[in-house]
């Protein structure tokens, strides 16, 4: 594979530092329909109705590809995993997605996506004996509901697989997507929950908004969060044959992803409370 140079062009801000625009419409219907929508830029990509600026070679690079990495694990023993890191052409800031709670004080993360960072930057929590942090830790009150969510490219309703002990309380979904000219399968795991809805069960269909649970600390005490977590399956996994909480998680089955990748994203910004906007200076 030749190496590729990153262009940016000099009149813009790298990618991760712009704010999406939506695109303009050149004409609408009295009710407001649009009938005519112009196109993003050249140099941007049309996600969502987003117009995000993307790298040069980011079409090249918009398939999923497992890459290797390492952490150190509590008792002092390298663990090699494969991930699926962030597209480059997406953008780094966690306040650009949508999730399934709704931003804590105007908080949406309070720890991000880790597996593809150098092995000292890596969490290393109490639980984290394999690998770094595979998904995002999301900030909200005990109670507070937790929806599905519909991925960007998904195919239908999500489906449940599990319901259960796994972090903690935890609702395990499969989410059919389409990227490209490929449909994949991702697991969709909503950890730590203080109480799972009442009659959710496997193999039902969830639309998106269905309630999944209320955010908790369960397996996690003392930390009221909403642990969510994308994995990949790999190919030739079938889904409906997996059995027990582990078989989501183990990594012959499946592969962690950066959730970045397939989150919604949003469309209005983030309101920042006081407290937050000063914790961030």
């Amino acid at each position: 594979m030749h190496a590729r140079r990153t262009l940016i062009s000099p009149r813009t801000q790298p990618p991760s530092e712009q704010t999406p625009t939506r695109p303009t419409c050149a004409l609408r219907t009295p009710g407001g329909q649009c009938l005519q929508p112009a196109l993003c830029p050249a140099d941007t990509l049309p996600i969502d109705g987003l117009c995000l600026a993307m790298r040069s070679d980011a079409l090249e690079d918009a398939s999923p590809e497992m890459q290797s990495n390492a952490h150190t694990d509590r008792a002092g023993n390298l663990v090699v995993y494969e991930h699926i890191p962030r597209r480059p052409d997406l953008p780094a800031n966690y306040d650009s997605y949508l999730y399934p709670t709704e931003p804590w004080g105007g908080q949406t993360v309070s720890s991000g996506y880790d597996l593809g960072r150098s092995d000292m930057q890596q969490r290393r929590g109490h639980a984290l004996r394999a690998v770094g942090h595979g998904g995002v830790d999301l900030p909200q009150e005990r109670g507070a509901p937790v929806r599905a969510l519909a991925l960007r490219g998904q195919q239908g309703d999500a489906e449940v697989l599990y319901a259960g002990p796994l972090f903690g309380n935890t609702v395990v979904l499969l989410h059919i997507v389409r990227d490209g000219e490929n449909t994949r399968s991702l697991l969709a795991l909503h950890g730590h929950l203080d109480t799972i809805a009442p009659g959710l069960r496997r193999h039902q269909s969830v639309a998106a908004t269905s309630l999944l649970g209320t955010v908790g600390d369960s397996g996690a005490e003392g930390i009221v969060h909403l642990h969510y977590e994308i994995r990949m399956l790999r190919p030739g996994i079938n889904p409906a044959r997996l059995e027990g909480p582990m078989s989501y998680v183990a990594q012959d089955n499946s592969v962690p992803c950066d959730p970045r990748n397939v989150l919604p994203m949003r469309s209005t910004p983030v309101r920042r409370s006081a407290a937050a906007r000063d914790a961030s200076k």
